[in-house]
């Protein structure tokens, strides 16, 4: 082949690459959805435009506070940015009680931008979870959280108990799981029922919202675990207690085993030793 048919070629190749990934960027965005649908699913359990605090600041004029550029960086990467250093970054850490905004499953620089412009632009958005009730919890709220949260009660939708990886005041039995954080303060530390029910009506983090997503909490149970939540930081946690009780549990169960297996092979010695005897003694004809 000669050397302009190889150029040709070439630039064919090269012009069919570019077509396919102008293609690809098209059905991708066409696959987008609009920001304000993203925010409502992804942010807004944790965040408003112009509706007040939650977990994470109020956005309403975030465009004035940073930079375009600082923010699209920090919505497609908060902990790249926070673990960076970033002075700012670190401001919003420790307004928020020292949580770190969670990297969102499916963003793209082209959402970022997109969250951006809608915040610019003074769209509102308000919390879209259940409202929460002001009035005092009774102990049967109390009761009827706990047994959601230690999984003596179904969900009614499916969903796991949470038992199964977090901790929460002094915790029962052996106390739960350690798959997730404890939750003796969470109360406290996501500032109350409103910023904490709209979190459990719509969780932030990757794992949780894997787990939840078709099967979230009702309005009721997330009112019933409110009630545990702000009952269990008002009881003192007793992180040794359950560590003790599952290795007492284990050692247990490891001596019941040895018994078991010195019961089901108590002549399995001896009868190694006839054969090898018997062997011997009739010259090795056996």
């Amino acid at each position: 082949m000669t050397a302009p048919h190889v150029t040709i070629l070439w630039r064919w190749r090269a012009l069919l690459a570019a077509g396919l990934a102008l293609g690809v960027a098209h059905s991708a965005a066409a696959q987008m959805p609009p920001a304000s649908t993203f925010f409502q699913q992804n942010c807004a359990a944790c965040h408003t435009i112009g509706g007040g605090a939650l977990v994470g600041p109020d956005l309403k004029g975030a465009t004035e506070r940073h930079e375009r550029a600082w923010l699209i960086r920090f919505i497609e990467n908060p902990k790249a940015v926070v673990d960076a250093g970033d002075p700012a970054a670190k401001a919003m850490v420790d307004a928020a009680g020292g949580l770190v905004m969670p990297q969102i499953a499916g963003m793209t620089p082209q959402m970022a931008e997109a969250l951006v412009d809608m915040i610019a632009g003074g769209a509102s958005q308000a919390p879209a979870g259940p409202s929460v009730t002001d009035r005092a919890f009774t102990a049967a709220d109390v009761e009827h959280g706990r047994r959601l949260f230690n999984g003596t009660e179904r969900l009614q939708n499916g969903g796991p108990a949470c038992l199964a990886c977090h901790n929460a005041g002094a915790g029962e039995g052996m106390g739960g799981g350690r798959l997730g954080p404890d939750l003796t303060t969470v109360y406290d530390r996501l500032k109350g029922r409103k910023a904490l029910g709209m979190w459990l009506s719509a969780p932030a983090t990757t794992t949780m919202r894997s787990l939840f997503a078709a099967r979230a909490f009702t309005p009721e149970e997330i009112e019933a675990l409110l009630a545990y939540f702000e009952d269990a930081a008002t009881r003192p946690a007793s992180p040794s207690g359950p560590s003790l009780a599952f290795l007492a549990a284990g050692s247990v169960g490891a001596i019941a085993g040895l018994v078991l297996f010195a019961f089901h092979w108590r002549g399995r010695l001896r009868a190694v030793r006839r054969r090898l005897v018997e062997t011997a003694t009739s010259g090795g004809t056996r």
